[in-house]
């Protein structure tokens, strides 16, 4: 009788335990939902004491050392709380005791189906990031602010056991400059939101019928011409390629052609489609006639140059030239001819 006694005690307890385990889940407010995740009741204390080490060789200029520098900032930032050092693996740090510890194997290249797996462990003694990747580290990192909540009129993070990995390897989000311009910082701004939920794709839009937005040495009628004083110069797309790199985000590319040629053909009129047309920058969205011309030669000559200087910008594999809804309109003018 008591050993039925215990076993029922003890399946009661079981059932107590995972109820609450299902209860603080539902408090847990992550974005993206990780594959595996545990509760372990035992949330870490967030104090001005707070220090971040990255074992291995890292310096500050690393990926994963300036992630932690804004990580860190972030965090302050959400709860006011201003830590003494603000920097990882400063003098003075104990590595064996930092209260965010964090382990990688090697620092990544950027490109599609790079490992961005990390497992994450927080409990009442500190906190552990371990990743294969920098990419994976800093996904981790993401996590980890998301996991901040308010204790005991102070803030700590909630005691878990994360294990996690992208369930896609395109997680993309599209910036239509073209149509309409976004300053740099307006940018940058989205790629820090891009980087803080684990998107790592950042397709850049970069031409249409309302505009071309990038500077160009060999074809400088372009940006002259068809832009309204609004593109970004070499310098600026270098930066924030880099920008983007920084947060594990790729960056590609698309000038659309052969339709959405009116920006285009404001600056070059002689590749349209539809011969005598006088061509200028639309002023509202839509999808409009004016596609360069396939039959012409110099049309190739012109994407041939344009292509050459501006995709070295851009290191990743994939470059986007469009091909979308173009209704052929000004395609007929060149395959039919009026009865006689």
């Amino acid at each position: 009788m008591n050993h039925k006694l215990f076993l029922i005690l003890l399946l009661i307890m079981g059932s107590v335990k995972l109820q609450a385990q299902e209860a603080l889940l539902q408090e847990i407010h992550l974005m993206p939902w990780p594959q595996e995740i545990k509760t372990n009741f035992s949330d870490f204390n967030i104090t001005k004491n707070f220090t971040v080490f990255i074992h291995g060789d890292h310096d500050q200029s690393t990926r994963i050392s300036k992630a932690a520098v804004r990580f860190i900032r972030y965090m302050t930032d959400k709860t006011g709380v201003f830590v003494t050092e603000g920097f990882p693996n400063a003098r003075g740090i104990d590595a064996s005791s930092a209260s965010l510890q964090i382990f990688i194997d090697a620092n990544a290249d950027i490109f599609m189906g790079m490992d961005e797996s990390y497992t994450l462990t927080v409990t009442a003694t500190g906190v552990d990031i371990h990743a294969k990747t920098d990419v994976g580290a800093l996904h981790g990192l993401s996590t980890l602010l998301q996991l901040i909540k308010v204790k005991n009129e102070t803030y700590a993070f909630t005691g878990v056991q994360i294990k996690d990995a992208p369930r896609f390897v395109w997680r993309g989000l599209m910036m239509d400059v073209g149509r309409h311009f976004m300053p740099i910082d307006v940018v940058k701004r989205n790629l820090d939101a891009m980087a803080l939920v684990k998107l790592n794709v950042f397709h850049w839009h970069l031409s249409d019928d309302q505009g071309f937005r990038v500077e160009t040495k060999t074809l400088p009628d372009l940006y002259k011409k068809a832009s309204d004083g609004q593109y970004y110069t070499q310098d600026q797309i270098k930066d924030i390629v880099a920008y983007a790199d920084d947060r594990g985000i790729r960056v590609v590319p698309e000038f659309d052609v052969p339709g959405h040629g009116t920006a285009f053909l404001t600056a070059f009129p002689e590749l349209g489609s539809k011969k005598d047309e006088e061509y200028s920058l639309e002023r509202y969205a839509g999808i409009f006639d004016p596609t360069l011309d396939p039959t012409n030669e110099k049309t190739y000559e012109f994407l041939d140059a344009l292509f050459k200087e501006v995709a070295p910008l851009f290191p990743d594999m994939y470059f986007h030239i469009g091909g979308d809804e173009n209704e052929g309109r000004h395609w007929d003018c060149l395959l039919y001819t009026s009865p006689s």
